[in-house]
């Protein structure tokens, strides 16, 4: 009984392609779950990152902006100071007369000029003005009353008194910081300076880059968005918004919510918020906070985050394209050659048991036609026995012929089968046991240049202040020099005397501005002076010589100097070795020196400091 050939056991063509179809139907669900999950992951890790690195940006721009907001507050809020204890104040406050009143109008009116202050004015203790800077103009303080603000009211109880308004005469903004003038026996009146911050909105004026100052009620009071001047952070209280309307500090300002809205806390100083700009629409921007020194002001700056995120996270979804679609398509490959290889293998197995039905017939086929010729033989015995004798023998070469020739054809037909079976099963074997192949060498040659192209990319994604400046004009360096020691007068009295000042000739000038340069001079000699602090022998040497190419201003101590590690990086933002410094001082006056093409230069050792100013000399005039 003829069995069953095992190749016909196998799985057939028909039945692995429909196990290949369900395969590449499972295969593309898979991998769109990847890639689905791996381009949300990727958004939300570009989103992360980004909004780390703009608040990382937004924080240092935030501290500058802040920084210059301090310098604009510090000059201004000595001079209450100094006029309150100004004869000429209190010669006006005490007599009253039209020629004491002239010569205070006359010299506030020089005084302001030579400030960032818009307006110096002095107050009697009733609240009326006697005496301003704009003296001259059609919105003179002169005669006004002020005894209902708040800065007059608290400078006369408590001596001093700072306050943000709308002013009642001009209707401009300031802020507004006033001293009380005390007699021998009771107050005289009150100085009063107010400041105006055009300027410095101006300055931090960017495009679609806001940024307002805010007082403890939340009201906008400084702004580079105009419109948004006394608007408000969150809606006031009624009791605060009732007080504000009843000491007319903001006027009629309607004091609504700014266009700022959907705030979400990413810490305590940073948060994404929606917020219109005047001529733009609703947009995401990433908010930095900072409480502003000295003041119970925060700044807030926004900084746009829509489009830096969205640009983040489709540049991060690209790289996890460029990664995933090289391996999903790696994978496909795979799949399409396991699935050819079954294909392949199943063929030749039915290829394999088609032959094998073949021969099984052609062998039942031989077995009928013997019979056949037995049985014509077994007829013709009766002829003669010679006749049957040779006819068997003929009958018996010609079955052995027939065998002959059909075993060489099934083993002509057998062995290129059988020898392609061996072929493949090697092969198996080989593969099973992982050995160098050809094949196999042809899929490290790619995964090896997929290797260098995955290579590439990831070395692509390693590869991550305009100033405004005054005009230069002529300036007499004498009259920097002492009008920097004048500044510090206040500060370091009694330690002056270790200023030792070789004045220049007053013809000797110099391009650059006066108050900028006086803010270098004070920067220098305050550090001076407050490194010789306690010592007896405290000498500060300032002298001034023409050279080859302009002059050279010279500070020099007999201080401890620079420490080494504070020395390689002085000019550096933050850098400082105070302890309560910010570090900043010095990168000011260098870049306040440089907007006029000069350099600072510096030496120091363990016996001094010795700073050098090279300016551009002024062409005789």
């Amino acid at each position: 009984m003829l069995q069953r050939p095992a190749a016909a056991l196998s799985p057939t063509p028909e039945l692995l392609a429909g196990r290949a179809r369900r395969a590449w139907l499972l295969f593309a669900a898979v991998a769109l779950a990847i890639v689905a999950a791996a381009l949300y992951g990727a958004g939300l890790y570009g989103r992360s990152t980004e909004v780390e690195a703009l608040a990382a940006q937004g924080r240092t721009d935030a501290n500058l902006k802040v920084a210059l907001l301090r310098a604009v507050l510090e000059n201004p809020r000595a001079l209450p100071l100094l006029l309150s204890a100004d004869q000429q104040v209190r010669d006006a406050l005490t007599e009253h007369s039209a020629a004491s009143i002239d010569v205070l109008n006359r010299k506030l009116e020089g005084l302001v000029s030579g400030t960032k202050a818009s307006v110096l004015y002095v107050t009697g203790t009733d609240g009326l003005a006697i005496a301003s800077s704009n003296w001259r103009e059609p919105v003179s303080f002169v005669g006004s009353d002020y005894s209902f603000r708040a800065y007059f009211s608290g400078a006369m109880q408590a001596g001093t008194a700072e306050y943000f308004a709308l002013g009642n005469v001009s209707k401009r903004p300031g802020l507004y910081i006033s001293r009380r003038v005390d007699g021998a026996s009771a107050p005289l009146g009150v100085v009063v300076v107010k400041m105006e911050f055009d300027q410095l909105e101006a300055d931090w004026h960017e495009a679609n880059r806001p940024a307002y100052v805010s007082d403890e009620h939340g009201v906008v009071l400084i702004t580079s968005v105009p419109s948004w001047r006394f608007m408000t952070t969150a809606p006031l209280a009624a009791p605060v918004l009732a007080g504000i309307r009843a000491s007319q500090q903001f006027a009629e300002a309607p004091l609504v919510p700014l266009p700022i809205t959907k705030p979400q806390a990413l810490s305590a100083d940073v948060a994404l918020v929606h917020a219109i700009t005047p001529g733009g629409s609703d947009a995401e921007y990433l908010r930095l906070s900072t409480a502003v020194p000295s003041t119970p002001w925060r700044l807030d700056y926004l900084v746009p985050a829509e489009a830096p995120i969205a640009s983040a996270q489709r540049e991060m979804r690209l790289l996890v394209l460029g990664v995933l679609v090289p391996l999903l398509a790696l994978a496909a490959y795979l799949l399409w050659r396991r699935q050819s290889a079954q294909m392949r293998i199943a063929a030749e197995q039915a290829a394999r048991a088609e032959l094998e039905r073949r021969v099984v017939e052609r062998t039942r086929d031989l077995s009928l036609a013997r019979d056949r010729l037995q049985a014509e033989i077994a007829d013709h015995r009766s002829t003669e026995a010679r006749l049957q004798v040779m006819q068997q023998e003929l009958v018996q070469a010609n079955r052995l012929a027939t065998l002959g020739q059909v075993a060489a054809g099934v083993a002509h037909e057998i062995n290129q089968p059988v020898a392609t079976i061996r072929a493949y099963a090697d092969n198996a074997r080989v593969f099973l046991e992982r050995r160098q192949t050809a094949p196999a060498e042809e899929n490290l040659g790619a995964i090896a240049a997929l290797t260098e192209r995955i290579g590439s990319i990831t070395e692509e994604l390693k590869a991550f202040a305009r100033k405004g400046r005054t005009a230069a004009e002529p300036v007499e360096l004498r009259g920097v020099i002492e009008g920097a020691v004048v500044l510090l007068r206040s500060r370091f009295a009694g330690r002056l005397e270790a200023l030792a000042i070789t004045l220049p000739p007053p013809a000797l000038n110099v391009m650059g501005s006066r108050l900028r340069l006086e803010q270098v001079l004070i920067n220098l000699f305050q550090n001076a002076l407050e490194a010789l602090e306690g010592r007896d022998d405290a000498r500060v040497e300032v002298s001034a010589a023409e050279t080859a190419d302009g002059v050279a201003l010279i500070v020099s101590d007999n201080g401890p100097g620079i420490p080494p590690a504070i020395l390689k990086s002085l000019f550096t933002p933050f850098n400082t070795s105070k302890e309560r410094g910010l570090g900043l001082g010095l990168v000011i006056s260098k870049d306040i020196v440089a907007d006029y093409g000069g350099r600072i230069e510096v030496a120091s050792s363990e016996s001094g400091t010795r700073f050098t100013i090279h300016l551009s000399k002024a062409d005789p005039t």
